[in-house]
């Protein structure tokens, strides 16, 4: 490994990969750049999460990496999105960036019910997603961790918050430009009306993601959220300490 390679390493994280992974990762960078030296600005850690998501076919990855790479000249022009690009997303607190699980993962708690596609502009959104994410990506520990987890509370969600359009959207965004950072996702108290839009979602999240997805019963919901998170991180609305506090998506 050279020194710019080990320069991307440093500035990566923990070396937690095999050597034949790593190798993988450095040929993927050779192919990428010379398709794209834009590339040259993503460190190894970025590089081996698009080589994880497409098993390791190091074309496929390229491919995907030199489309992320066009993507972000766009989508965020100015490295990042501001708070005033999502201004009339914010104020509504359907996510809160609070807490972290027990594996050194950041939280999003999310409110279904507080979303309605006859309120919000979709391009709008589709930034608002990226804010979210680079927010959360921003959150994460030293110790090497680069997943986040989530919990998607769907209490009084109903026709008016369905936004198929905007979920496919914000699963577009995650799995094409956000590989393997998705942990888990616990979806709780889900309405029976809820699973028709699910049902239309479901195709278009990919074989890897869709085991992420967790939906908990209420009978066990307690339970389920109180060994994956502790106390201290968990929300005061499912009998944690936690105090979720508006604009926490500022956080």
């Amino acid at each position: 490994m050279d020194s710019e390679q080990l320069n991307h390493h440093r500035n990566g994280g923990s070396d937690d990969g095999d050597a034949a992974e790593w190798k993988q990762v450095a040929e993927l960078r050779a192919v990428a750049e010379a398709q794209d030296p834009a590339c040259k600005e993503e460190d190894d850690f970025m590089l081996r999460r698009f080589l994880r998501a497409r098993d390791h076919n190091v074309g496929k990855a390229c491919a995907m990496l030199v489309k992320y790479v066009k993507w972000k000249r766009t989508a965020k022009p100015n490295g990042f999105i501001s708070e005033e690009e999502v201004a009339n997303e914010i104020p509504k607190d359907k996510l809160f960036l609070q807490g972290y699980d027990k594996q050194g993962r950041p939280l999003i708690y999310g409110f279904g019910a507080k979303h309605y596609p006859s309120k919000r502009d979709l391009d709008e959104f589709k930034r608002y997603v990226i804010y979210v994410l680079d927010k959360t990506v921003s959150r994460l520990p030293a110790s090497g961790q680069e997943k986040f987890a989530a919990v998607a509370d769907l209490k009084g969600w109903g026709y008016s918050n369905c936004d198929i359009r905007a979920y496919l959207a914000a699963l577009d965004i995650m799995q094409n430009y956000y590989p393997e950072r998705l942990g888990r996702v616990f979806l709780i108290h889900v309405p029976y009306v809820f699973m028709a839009a699910w049902k239309i979602v479901y195709p278009f999240i990919d074989d890897n993601t869709k085991k992420k997805f967790v939906f908990v019963s209420d009978k066990d919901l307690d339970k389920t959220l109180k060994e994956a998170i502790d106390d201290t991180q968990l929300p005061e609305e499912y009998g944690g300490k936690l105090k979720l506090v508006s604009g926490a998506a500022r956080q």
